[in-house]
């Protein structure tokens, strides 16, 4: 069995809107439901587990109702995301892995969800792009103290795949120790395991503010 957990429990306050930017409308079509078809239509996913404010649940049964969307399972988010993705995990028992996406990512591809897939039987995966930028690495006062290799710096995106029980195994070291990570990658390689680099797509964007919802309205139109 594989799930999917798609975190949609952020205020979204860097797009300054005064709804949920989980519900801003691209080419007519709100920005989860965009996602949630990915994962929905996808034949290697079973089961799917949305993390969601609790304001929101109404606003969210309906718009799985009007897109004809069952059996997905609602989850209260926590403060942080990461607590929002352990309340998911816990409420996960009979699966044996797990891929984590952002709702907010609503240009996941089928071969890349597929591939995180494939991977995950072998070893714990994170999508990413080679960043198209040099990285610089400055010390306190902002004066660069080092230029790693560019072909080196990949930037992290979503979905990222782990079998159950070690995400789960994870979520409660870093719970017991107070580890903080900006992604679930992050706490799978604190305890030491292997994470495998899948690439992305430069299109799988996540929108966090309003000039990544005009980049979104772009992508959308050119998949058409």
């Amino acid at each position: 069995m594989i799930d999917a957990i798609i975190v949609a429990a952020g205020s979204g306050k860097r797009m300054n809107s005064k709804e949920n930017k989980q519900f801003i409308k691209i080419e007519n079509k709100p920005i989860i439901i965009w996602t949630l078809e990915k994962f929905y239509n996808n034949n290697n996913i079973d089961n799917i587990t949305v993390a969601i404010r609790r304001e929101d649940e109404k606003e969210m049964l309906s718009l799985l109702d009007k897109y004809k969307m069952e059996n997905i399972q609602l989850v209260y988010g926590g403060k942080e995301r990461q607590d929002s993705i352990k309340n998911c995990l816990d409420g996960i028992i009979h699966t044996d892995y797990v891929l984590i996406h952002d709702g907010a990512r609503p240009f996941v591809s089928d071969e890349i969800i597929d591939k995180c897939v494939h991977s995950c039987f072998y070893k714990s995966c994170c999508t990413g792009v080679l960043s198209k930028d040099t990285i610089k690495i400055v010390d306190k006062d902002k004066i660069i103290s080092s230029t790693p290799d560019r072909n080196s710096i990949w930037c992290a995106q979503t979905p990222q795949a782990f079998h159950i029980d070690v995400i789960k195994e994870a979520y409660q070291y870093a719970k017991e120790t107070g580890f903080i990570a900006t992604d679930d990658a992050s706490l799978v390689e604190n305890l030491g395991y292997e994470v495998e680099m899948i690439e992305g797509s430069y299109n799988n964007i996540k929108i966090t503010t309003e000039e990544d919802l005009a980049i979104a309205k772009y992508i959308a139109e050119s998949i058409k």
